[in-house]
């Protein structure tokens, strides 16, 4: 959620995640800065309580307080920065991962701070509190290697039937098309395939949520992986999981 608009009022935003088990305070304060260079495919470094892109300081933070449930960090600067102010706080309450930024001033004017920062923030975001929140214990009953085999079967044989009725000149190209759009609406719309739907079995984010797109797009992006080393890459990198349902 985002409230008040830029430059007449700070920004907050704040995202969570469900997570029965609490992290450590140490894992808490540090593993944000120590995987966001994993988080952005390498854009961004952490370092000791700042983010940097190449030479240039992004976020520059104070040293963090902890208050028994979390960290604080107070915004000290940078080039993201318009003003220093406000925080970033990443806490565990009630079992809830919460990643909060608070009274954030952005440098950015509003509409590329709208259209850039603020997706890039929540993308990295939610992919540090799922991680953080890890996969113990699973959002629900793991579906089967059998059953998800089969609802494989179910949905490429779906996208070849409606490629094939499409009569294009290029087939497998058609069928490559109609493949990556059918899984990507169906994981974001419901969850589930139709094929997922005939044999009992959806697709989560590993804390039981529905997924986001970019969870989508990097599901469907990992497949190959995941079909050349016969294990479930895509939902590592995608941070998912397949459930009974």
């Amino acid at each position: 959620m985002m409230v008040g608009m830029w430059p007449a009022a700070p920004v907050h935003q704040e995202l969570t995640v469900g997570a029965p088990i609490r992290p450590p305070p140490e894992r808490l304060r540090d593993r944000f800065f120590a995987d966001v260079w994993k988080l952005t495919l390498g854009l961004v470094r952490g370092e000791r309580w700042r983010l940097r892109l190449g030479p240039v300081t992004l976020l520059d933070f104070g040293e963090p307080a902890f208050d028994g449930s979390g960290w604080t960090w107070p915004i000290a600067g940078g080039a993201l920065v318009r003003r220093p102010g406000g925080s970033l706080r990443c806490c565990w309450r009630d079992g809830t991962l919460a990643a909060v930024v608070d009274g954030y001033r952005p440098a950015l004017p509003p509409p590329l701070y709208l259209l850039a920062q603020v997706p890039a923030h929540r993308v990295v975001t939610r992919r540090f509190l799922l991680g953080l929140r890890g996969r113990t214990p699973p959002p629900g009953v793991p579906a089967g290697p059998a059953q998800r085999l089969m609802t494989a079967a179910l949905d490429l044989a779906l996208c070849a039937g409606v490629a094939a009725a499409l009569r294009p000149r290029r087939r497998l190209a058609a069928f490559a098309a109609v493949a990556a759009a059918y899984h990507l609406v169906c994981w974001t719309a419901a969850g589930r395939t139709a094929g997922g739907l005939l044999t009992g079995q959806r697709v989560v984010a590993v804390d039981g949520s529905a997924l986001a797109p970019w969870q989508a797009l990097v599901r469907l992006a990992a497949l190959p992986l995941a079909a050349r080393s016969l294990r479930a890459v895509h939902d590592e990198a995608a941070a998912t999981e397949v459930i009974e349902a």
